[in-house]
């Protein structure tokens, strides 16, 4: 076991219990002090920043030096530039640098040039831009899908435009943190339960007043992390039980999981009992943006009163472009899904030979299991250094004490670079007593 230490600007080094008892958690930063101006959190944020702290954000916002890939190298915030096996990319299938979705992207560039210039309802809109809302509608078996320039937009868009004051809204404890803020911004009524817990949900819709008949309960379809899927077919159980819409946000799902790579509704097969089929365009599609599939007057409805489509610029055709042939790929399940599963399916072997708690991950998201937040700083630190990047996750996205890496895997990786990270990853493991 390594001892854990900090140093401070100071020269001062402080041990474990001595770091602990200083609290320094990032979410004590936000609220003002009496008595002091609106940007000095700012400074107390910086001054943490700069005290020589591990505080888990030293690998964010390192600059990359090349297209997505296996094989990537990047820029340190002091200037070093040096390669790195690259376990921390949403774009899953690569498609991102396919060379069909490419060539969409570029000759859509050519044709409407670089910005929309136009929110999606006055002048910003193409026939690209239909082109592909009519590809998503058809993947997914809809009549219509709106498709929004963020991700993030979409879900606050979405649940804020369709629940008000007179709704309730019911959402796993562990969905995506733009659909808790779509859901503070809709000003309904916000229920949580357990993460996949069915008798949590259960509980809650018995509760609800009849009179209370605008009903949303609201699920990732895979969860961005822990990489398990939610229990859809229970879900759309209760929801015809308790007469429920039912939203799935299957980000981490589409193209990834399901017999043909529709997501998870396919993979339980109810796609036809889902209200809202809603994804974001930039994981598996390596793109950017978000969408809503559903009924033509929900889609149209949307159009209206989603304020962060109505306000918004529209995406820039030469994405959607770009995105037309990423479900060209899709709807044929040629964009490399069964290449991916290989290489994912082998990294969790190897993680679980290693003897590392990889969670019940079940899909492209591999949570590695730290359970010690100062341990999770130094791991997460010393693998970039050594040639590795990961994602960091803990508070406010899980509990400190199910803090993780996550590692997302990528169809290119060869099986090499697989068991070079693994091996790294293992080094460390040993070395903080995180596996034997």
């Amino acid at each position: 076991m390594v001892k854990l230490y900090v140093e401070k600007g100071n020269g001062i080094v402080l041990d474990l219990k001595e770091k602990e008892s200083m609290n320094i958690k990032f979410e004590n930063f936000i609220d003002t002090l009496e008595g002091e101006d609106l940007f000095g959190k700012c400074d107390r944020v910086d001054e943490v920043l700069h005290s020589g702290i591990l505080t888990g954000n030293e690998g964010l916002g390192m600059v990359t030096m090349n297209k997505v890939q296996p094989d990537s190298k990047i820029k340190e915030k002091d200037g070093t530039v040096h390669d790195v096996i690259m376990l921390g990319s949403n774009s899953y299938l690569n498609l991102s640098t396919h060379p069909q979705v490419m060539k969409g992207a570029r000759e859509a560039l050519e044709k409407f040039g670089y910005g929309m210039g136009a929110v999606s309802n006055y002048a910003g809109i193409t026939e690209i831009h239909k082109e592909l809302e009519a590809r998503i509608a058809k993947f997914h078996g809809t009549e219509d899908c709106i498709v929004f320039p963020s991700g993030y937009g979409a879900n606050i868009g979405i649940v804020s435009a369709l629940c008000g004051k007179n709704d309730v809204i019911i959402n796993d404890a562990a969905n995506h943190a733009s659909i808790f803020d779509g859901n503070v911004l809709s000003g309904a009524e916000i229920k949580v339960f357990p993460h996949r817990d069915m008798r949590g949900l259960e509980r809650i819709l018995s509760r609800i007043p009849a009179e209370k008949t605008g009903r949303l309960i609201i699920t990732d379809g895979v969860f961005s992390m822990d990489g398990d899927m939610a229990y859809l077919d229970k879900i759309v159980e209760l929801a015809e039980k308790y007469n429920c819409r039912i939203m799935v946000d299957d980000a981490h799902g589409v193209g990834i999981v399901g017999p043909t790579g529709r997501g998870t509704a396919e993979h339980y097969g109810v796609m036809d009992k889902i209200d809202l089929h809603v994804s974001m365009l930039s994981k598996g599609q390596g793109g950017l943006g978000g969408y809503c599939a559903s009924t033509r007057k929900v889609v149209q409805y949307l159009r209206l009163y989603a304020r962060s489509y109505f306000f918004s610029t529209a995406l820039p055709a030469s994405v959607a472009g770009g995105l037309n042939e990423v479900y060209k790929l899709l709807e044929t399940d040629t964009a490399g899904r069964k290449e991916l599963w290989e290489k994912t399916n082998y990294l969790k072997q190897k993680l679980v030979e290693a003897g590392f708690d990889i969670g019940h991950s079940q899909s492209a998201v591999v949570p590695v299991m730290i359970y010690n937040e100062p341990v999770l700083f130094e791991i997460y630190e010393k693998l970039r250094q050594r040639g590795v990047y990961v994602n960091i996750v803990t508070y406010p996205a899980v509990r400190r004490k199910e803090c993780r890496l996550r590692l997302c895997t990528m169809k290119d990786l060869t099986f090499e670079q697989i068991d070079k990270a693994v091996g790294i990853l293992t080094e460390l493991g040993k070395e903080y007593g995180i596996i034997k």
